[in-house]
């Protein structure tokens, strides 16, 4: 599977799991660490823990397993990591004190609107 093609699949199952501030960033001309970081929020650590349950139950079941993972258990983030694509779960508080996505502002922003559920 593509890379970005894991991309949008984690993304649409977070989405489902109602993951909020969805932000994909394409980092392959800053790293070789990864393709792509995906950063996501809930408002508590167990909504944090059942959106990264999902992912890698749902991803699992497609013979797409998780190389590493860090702070399943945790009360606030989350890190998963699918090699080309890294996902990094927080709650909104955990969020807003770590500033990922300003840390890697250089990186170009992937449009996820075609991949989430607009909810009114």
């Amino acid at each position: 599977m593509e890379s970005k093609e894991l991309l949008e699949k984690i993304v649409q199952i977070a989405d489902g799991k109602k993951a909020e501030n969805l932000i994909a960033l394409d980092i392959r001309d800053l790293s070789i660490i990864s393709d792509y970081f995906l950063i996501a929020s809930a408002d508590t650590g167990r909504q944090v823990q059942a959106i990264a349950e999902e992912i890698i139950d749902q991803l699992h079941k497609k013979g797409i397993s998780v190389s590493h993972v860090e702070g399943l258990g945790e009360d606030d983030w989350v890190l998963l990591d699918y090699g080309d694509v890294v996902v990094h779960l927080f709650t909104t508080e955990k969020r807003d004190y770590y500033k990922l996505e300003h840390l890697w502002s250089e990186a170009k922003t992937v449009d996820l609107s075609d991949w989430i559920t607009a909810e009114f």
